[in-house]
């Protein structure tokens, strides 16, 4: 690989409503920490690069620099008001490739420019569409879902990839997440074709990033950058989707406005319907809302239409790959403790755990734990608190 042909790290922001949604900023601080610690290494100057289209935008870009960007490229247009699959890949994919761009962004190895080495999109419904499609167009791979991200020199052997041979490969981007049963962290990396007979680079590295994992950097008015416009370059088969009419759909279920959240896992299987209902009725007592781990939002049990559809729901599930939550009191009802559900309800002030297996991980990481299955354990907690509720009310 050429050195100048792949450099800088491009994260692709959303707003709506004229604001920079919570993932946009959380992706770019990973971002100002990952390439700060790159440069470090490597001694290298490659910078941070936020993109972001829409219309009337241009006001959205300093805070941008303010929250860790070192450029900010922004296309304005009014047939970029909203999210269209097909206009947004194209142009975020001319804005990767453009040498001009490339060029303002560093003048050293610009000619050689080719593509960023690093890309980052947030992981929901916008951003996954959207990185497929544009990594399809940049002929890379993408790895999806990701959690946590280092850069590291590491050594390969690999049948296809080396030829069989150990092979040191530089500044890759490590891209984690928790396997499906969240115990265990997968590694992907996107690598080249180091082998003669199958040569081919590979850049962007890229991922789609969940949202609330990373924590975005402090509003420092103070750093400075700069802010480039791109004019698009759209054909009319471009804009072959119309957009008639739009809605923003809120969340089923707002969990900020409960001090208590009781969730229920895979603990139900023995008997999925009687136990969601008995669910239910202690969240009432408690007032709380009702969440899921996520294997839950899988419907992987049979229960009536209304309980599958009510509560086994990805607007539900509490973790990394749903919502972090901080309510006074958590109580995981048959939750084991997989990290990405943890990693959901740490800013908690008390949690407990109902479980009848004492070795099960979440018992590391709660305040109280009860030992027992909850079809014992959750009618014992609801007669005591309708004991206690004539006190409390007096």
């Amino acid at each position: 690989m050429t050195e100048g042909n792949y450099r800088h790290l491009y994260v692709v922001m959303e707003h709506e409503e004229g604001k920079l949604i919570p993932v946009s900023l959380e992706m770019l601080g990973e971002a100002r920490r990952l390439m700060d610690k790159f440069n470090k290494t490597y001694s290298s100057e490659e910078k941070v690069v936020a993109i972001i289209l829409g219309h009337n935008v241009r006001e959205l870009c300093q805070d941008l620099i303010y929250y860790g960007a070192d450029y900010v490229i922004y296309a304005d247009s009014p047939e970029l008001e909203y999210v269209r699959n097909l206009t947004y890949t194209k142009v975020i994919s001319q804005i990767a490739c453009d040498k001009d761009l490339a060029k303002k962004v560093s003048e050293k190895y610009s000619d050689q420019f080719k593509k960023p080495r690093y890309m980052f999109f947030a992981a929901d419904s916008v951003g996954r569409h959207l990185s497929s499609t544009v990594l399809v167009e940049l002929e890379s791979g993408l790895a999806s879902d990701i959690n946590k991200l280092v850069v590291e020199d590491i050594e390969i052997t690999h049948q296809h990839k080396t030829n069989g041979k150990p092979i040191k490969y530089e500044k890759i981007l490590g891209m984690y997440r928790p396997d499906f049963s969240g115990f265990l962290w997968t590694l992907i990396l996107c690598l080249d074709n180091k082998n003669p007979s199958i040569e081919r680079e590979y850049h962007p590295q890229a991922c789609s990033i969940i949202p609330g994992v990373f924590e975005p950097l402090e509003n420092d008015t103070s750093r400075k950058g700069e802010i480039i416009e791109y004019h698009p370059k759209l054909e009319p088969q471009d804009l072959k989707v119309k957009i008639l009419s739009r809605k923003i759909v809120k969340s089923a279920i707002d969990f900020s406005r409960y001090k208590v959240i009781v969730s229920f896992g895979r603990g139900i299987k023995e008997s999925p319907e009687e136990n969601i209902k008995l669910i239910e009725e202690f969240a009432k007592e408690l007032d709380a809302a009702i969440g899921v781990s996520l294997p839950i939002s899988k419907k992987p049990y049979s229960v009536s239409e209304r309980r599958s559809s009510t509560y086994m729901i990805s607007d539900r599930v509490i973790g990394t790959s749903g919502k972090k939550v901080a309510p006074l009191l958590y109580v995981a009802v048959g939750i084991s403790g997989a990290m990405q559900h943890i990693a959901g309800i740490k800013e908690s002030d008390v949690v407990v755990a109902i479980n009848p297996d004492e070795n099960a991980p979440i018992k590391d990481e709660c305040d109280v734990f009860i030992k027992g299955r909850m079809e014992d354990v959750i009618p014992n907690l609801i007669e005591e608190l309708r004991k206690q509720q004539p006190k409390i009310r007096a």
